[in-house]
């Protein structure tokens, strides 16, 4: 059975014919998407609070911190970059999926470098120094800025495409690599930690 590139709809979603059962490697990496996606919102929306209400939430910071440490970096970045990506450095790939390939790495990065920095304000914050607030709604901000962007150039531009660069035989063996992977690791109680924390902030949203 052949693959078959999927039809894109509005927006990020992919609809795939029918007939085709198989499961490419990086469909496994967009489902991934769609809980980080849930969890971009909840900064928007706390982004909004603070701006209404002049205060910070350190645990709702905390929280996303470890969200983004453990499920989006270690277990997603864990995926992209430890089995795709470097999968790809042995390919010839072409100018431009070699370019965004280093502009993902280095969002990655960023996104790393974003979160730490936001651990380290919340600590100060805790601290007593709480004109750290600013600081932290700027990242946040860039958080919301920078994933969705991220996200959507990874499955509109970039993933499909570079399965183009492996045989049949290669990417289930991919497909293989990730399955393992994911056996060290579950997203059930991250999907949980996104439930709780978006009943709380919908139980403190400030009223318009």
């Amino acid at each position: 059975m052949s693959r078959q590139e999927p039809k894109k709809l509005k927006g990020m979603r992919f609809v795939f014919p029918v007939e085709r059962l198989a499961v490419l490697p990086v469909e496994h990496l967009i489902s991934e998407h769609r809980l980080i996606e849930q969890m971009v919102s909840l900064l928007q929306k706390e982004t909004e609070i603070i701006v209404a209400t002049g205060k910070v939430e350190p645990t709702f910071i905390a929280a996303s911190v470890d969200f983004f440490r453990i499920y989006a970096d270690k277990y997603h970045y864990g995926k992209e970059e430890g089995i795709l990506f470097k999968e790809l450095s042995n390919k010839k790939l072409s100018d431009a999926d070699h370019n965004m390939m280093l502009e993902l790495t280095y969002e990655h990065a960023l996104s790393r470098r974003t979160v730490n920095s936001l651990e380290s304000l919340r600590e100060k914050y805790v601290a007593g120094l709480t004109e750290t607030q600013k600081d932290m709604l700027e990242l946040l901000n860039a958080l919301v800025k920078l994933l969705p962007n991220h996200m959507q150039k990874e499955d509109t531009q970039f993933f499909f495409s570079s399965m183009k660069y492996f045989t049949q035989k290669e990417q289930d063996g991919m497909l293989d690599e990730f399955i393992e992977f994911d056996k060290n690791f579950t997203n059930k109680s991250y999907e949980k930690i996104v439930v709780a924390l978006r009943e709380a902030l919908d139980n403190k949203t400030p009223l318009r």
